[in-house]
């Protein structure tokens, strides 16, 4: 491998500590406005319904986004290693605008859906570049304090976002959700523009790209990619809710998809430059670090979406209560993530990763053993150790397997690493949710499901079995959360190395 270190070197002199910390704003301002969207939205959605209608397909407001997101990561990944990260971060973010915008002005509910898939096309920029660059801009020892920046706003994003929806749908207007990431968006853009600074192409040494091919794109790659991601995860996301599992439909989706995988792995064989290089899994780090995220993303679904329906309808908590009891999560995981570094470089990036992957584990098996219907307090404390936990557990690993790789390399890796997290986010809803309403069953009798149950409480019609159903229920989901976390915690000991292998700066 060439040295790049006279190139890079005079690429962060141009992006000296001034412009580095201009740019790193722009990236927090990036990075609010994806994890601002979905917890913004949710608190509109009864204002939204009531004005444009459309209540039986307005769960699409935020699936299509989610598909939008995900099946863009990895072509997003692959362009920002052949065109650099600017003109991908760029145009992500003027997609995400102009997809705000648009909703803004929908005229009814199925223009606000599509719109909304228009935000998550460039969604999938901001997320997967933003983590990008931090390790571009960052040295290995100086990575963990801009990735614990970034880990505050999806924390403060995750606090705040539901407030700030419900004062602009109930003071002002539902459109103005959208439309307050116009300024925000405008100021990350122009401080972008102005002072990133990015290595080129002189950078990256010839054995890290492939010469006269640097600029071809494997659009055939990309096109099947999209197609097949977003059949599969329809599939995840609408099976069980909008048609059973065995209906037509479901079998249809998951047969179309099947096909379109063998589609993908035959186009990017073929590929001189392919979206998913095949590298991606035939490294050690880097499948392990995937596999071990993608169980992450599965077992973030049990607290994310069935605490609060457990806080509320078996503690009796009101919402805003409810809400705070999910929240502690995400005020002690930015802390822990932040000191981990002091942990990984004494015993490495794997073993603190299991250290917190095997935490989480006795903490999500903790949950299930809860007396009923037990104190607020005891479900809080749980949350906040296991934000302590995953925080040892997620930032060693995204800082560990961006450090195996070269910058040509880097925005690959990200994206794979984000794409299998959001896909298990996705198998983890889909799943998780199908395994409460079974069990549901099993206890009330006849076909339950968990919102309708939850509604009757709220309208104080259901009966105290149906309490201890929903307890049972939301027991069983961290069981699973808890599985989950202990196949990452296998997956990491067998899999990925004792070391990884770092490449020197």
């Amino acid at each position: 491998m060439g040295d790049t270190r006279p190139a890079i070197q005079e690429a962060a002199q141009r992006t000296g500590p001034d412009r580095r910390g201009a740019v790193v704003a722009a990236l927090m301002l990036a990075m609010a406005l994806a994890a601002l969207d979905s917890t913004i939205v949710s608190t509109a959605v009864p204002q939204i319904v009531g004005d444009l209608g459309g209540f039986s397909v307005f769960s699409w407001l935020f699936s299509g986004y989610l598909l939008a997101v995900t099946v863009t990561l990895p072509v997003y990944g692959k362009l920002s290693d052949t065109f650099g990260r600017k003109p991908v971060l760029i145009a992500g973010a003027v997609l995400f605008l102009l997809g705000s915008l648009l909703c803004a002005l929908a005229w009814n509910m199925g223009a606000l859906i599509a719109f909304r898939i228009v935000q998550g096309l460039g969604g999938g920029a901001l997320q997967g570049t933003v983590q990008t660059l931090a390790a571009d801009l960052y040295p290995l020892k100086e990575r963990p304090k801009i990735q614990a920046k970034l880990s505050t706003v999806w924390a403060v994003s995750a606090v705040a976002g539901p407030g700030v929806g419900g004062v602009l749908a109930a003071y002002a207007d539902w459109r103005w959700i959208f439309l307050v990431n116009l300024p925000i968006g405008a100021v990350a853009l122009w401080l972008i523009v102005r002072h990133l600074h990015e290595p080129g192409q002189d950078v990256v040494p010839k054995d890290e790209r492939t010469t006269g091919t640097r600029t071809r794109v494997d659009w055939a790659g990309a096109l099947a990619v999209f197609a097949c991601g977003g059949v599969l995860l329809t599939a995840l996301v609408q099976g069980g809710v909008a048609w059973p599992w065995l209906s037509g439909p479901s079998i249809a989706l998951f047969g179309t998809g099947l096909g379109l995988v063998a589609v993908v792995v035959l186009v990017e064989r073929r590929a001189a430059e392919p979206i998913i290089p095949g590298w991606v899994w035939r490294r050690r780090t880097i499948a392990a670090v995937n596999l071990a995220l993608g169980a992450l993303g599965l077992l973030m679904v049990a607290p994310t979406v069935f605490l609060p329906t457990y806080a509320q309808s078996v503690l009796g908590l009101a919402p805003v209560a409810a809400g705070f009891v999910l929240s502690v999560w995400t005020l002690s995981w930015p802390v822990s993530a932040a000191l981990s570094q002091h942990v990984y470089r004494r015993i490495g990036f794997r073993n603190t990763a299991m250290l917190g992957i095997g935490t989480a584990t006795l903490i999500l098996l903790a949950f299930p053993l809860l007396p009923y219907p037990g104190q607020a307090w005891q479900p809080t404390l749980l949350m906040l150790l296991l934000g302590c936990a995953l925080g040892l557990f997620q930032l060693p690993l995204l800082v560990g397997v961006q450090s195996t790789v070269g910058w040509a390399e880097r925005g690959t890796t990200t994206a794979s690493v984000l794409f299998c997290r959001q896909t298990g986010q996705t198998i983890g809803a889909a799943l998780f949710g199908a395994v409460a309403n079974g069990v549901l069953a099993a206890r009330l009798g006849g076909a339950s499901d968990l919102d309708s149950m939850t509604r009757a409480l709220d309208a104080g019609t259901a009966p105290e079995a149906t309490r201890r159903a929903i307890a049972d229920a939301v027991h069983t989901v961290y069981l699973g959360a808890g599985c989950a976390a202990a196949v990452a915690f296998l997956v990491l000991l067998f899999l990925a190395p004792r070391r990884f292998p770092v490449l020197k700066e």
